[in-house]
């Protein structure tokens, strides 16, 4: 059995694959080296800094003195979410493996890459200070869809955003009806960002509802859009505007032998993580949605 287990967990290195082919917003993740631990396990600190702006010098006086303000902002772990399954050692055995290996991919696949991105693009559109639309739009042609994301990138420019690290996440179908305006004009739109990245619907709202797994009607957890949320078109993330961070991760198998409740794999699974906005650079993220 020993085998079986070193195989299983090859093919749980793997699992991190699936997530990085399949997930859309793993491009602004923040690198672990940037992360400082606050005074509790479950928060980290995030330095601020403000001052004052130039003033007349004098030739008499000199300089004017400015004041420099750092204070330090406290943000939470805000993501732990997790589920258990297992399959019976026949079963498995009966399928050759293909029960539980198939199990844990597609978990993966499936369930929890789709929640980690709804959640995430639901976090930053339902953010206090992010740009948007000033209305709710429907798009429906290639030069609309075009001017809604000049627009927007002027009031990026307007609010000195850097130009680089600026992703466009947008829907495939308004992708699509964008590329099939004139070569030349979607291309000079869509090549000033540095990846353009289409994003199911079904992952795409400002507001989700996460559901707990243990209330009535909600057993079967996952997450779905909120009644009050929208659709949305398409979304401009600068990336050192979030701060998206996974501390956490946890792919575990137990053998039958192991499993002390019944004669079956049992496989784990806990995201446990941080997305949130610098409130310095909230004006690095501009929403698009529908009305």
């Amino acid at each position: 059995m020993a085998n079986s287990i070193a195989k299983f967990k090859k093919y749980i290195d793997l699992l991190d694959e699936v997530y990085k082919q399949s997930a859309k917003t793993t491009v602004l993740d923040t690198a672990g080296t940037l992360i400082q631990q606050g005074a509790n396990a479950n928060e980290i600190i995030v330095p601020k800094i403000s001052m004052d702006g130039l003033a007349d010098y004098s030739r008499n006086s000199g300089y004017v003195q400015g004041d420099v303000t750092l204070t330090l902002e406290t943000m939470q772990y805000d993501y732990d979410r997790g589920r258990s399954f297992t399959v019976d050692a026949m079963d498995n055995e009966e399928t050759a493996g293909v029960a539980f290996g198939r199990l844990a991919s597609e978990f993966i696949r499936t369930k929890t890459v789709p929640e980690l991105d709804a959640y995430r693009f639901a976090k930053y559109a339902g953010t206090t200070g992010i740009s948007k639309v000033s209305s709710g739009a429907t798009l429906s042609g290639g030069t609309d869809v075009l001017g809604a994301i000049v627009t927007a990138q002027n009031v990026l420019d307007e609010d000195e955003v850097p130009s680089e690290e600026r992703y466009l996440f947008i829907t495939p179908s308004l992708l699509n009806l964008a590329r099939n305006v004139d070569l030349t004009k979607s291309k000079a739109v869509l090549d000033d960002f540095a990846a353009v990245i289409k994003v199911p619907q079904s992952r795409f709202y400002t507001a989700i509802d996460l559901a707990d797994g243990t209330t009535s009607g909600e057993e079967a957890g996952g997450y779905a859009k909120a009644s009050g949320g929208k659709d949305i078109n398409f979304m401009i993330i600068q990336k050192q505007a979030v701060l998206q961070y996974q501390k956490h991760t946890v792919n575990k198998v137990v053998s039958p032998e192991e499993n002390q409740k019944s004669d079956g794999w049992m496989f784990f699974f806990r995201a446990y993580g941080l997305t949130d906005v610098y409130d310095n650079k909230a004006a690095g993220i501009y929403l698009h949605h529908k009305a």
